[in-house]
């Protein structure tokens, strides 16, 4: 492990952020089209759970000047990784389910963020649910379902 890389995930170890807005959050770099339609940061909060975030930008608009619902939805895949990343421990996983509920929208600039949790755990097969707020105000609830990657 070097200053750059810290092991969150099983996609690869995260990439430090080193300036700009997010500066000393994280990011996977592996993922070429959430580092297109991001990008996507994640830090770990003081209670051990993760924060993700992103600034929304006129590439994520759509042709209502709103934020676009598939790029909430990848937000929300993102996310759905960070906040199970202490039970995947390293291993590799796929989204098997994600379901997602809009509640408001989401203008240029808005701060997107999301926190969650695991309802179940422990095996192949791990549940989530979250929010994501845009500037505070709920955004968009969803619940995912991961399923764990064993070695091939």
């Amino acid at each position: 492990m070097n200053e750059k890389n810290e092991p969150y995930g099983g996609y690869g170890n995260t990439v430090l952020q080193e300036d700009g807005e997010f500066a000393g959050w994280r990011y996977w770099e592996v993922d070429p089209y959430e580092t297109h339609s991001g990008p996507f940061f994640l830090r770990r909060e003081e209670d051990g759970g993760f924060l993700s975030a992103f600034r929304t930008e006129d590439k994520h608009m759509n042709g209502g000047g709103f934020l676009h619902g598939g790029c909430l939805m990848t937000f929300a895949d993102f996310s759905l990784f960070a906040i199970a990343m202490d039970e995947l421990k390293g291993d590799h996983a796929v989204t098997m389910n994600l379901s997602g509920d809009f509640l408001g929208a989401a203008g240029p600039g808005a701060l997107m963020e999301a926190r969650g949790e695991v309802t179940r755990g422990g095996g192949k097969t791990i549940f989530v649910r979250g929010l994501i707020t845009a500037d505070g105000a709920p955004a968009l609830s969803f619940t995912g379902i991961i399923r764990r990657l064993t070695g091939r």
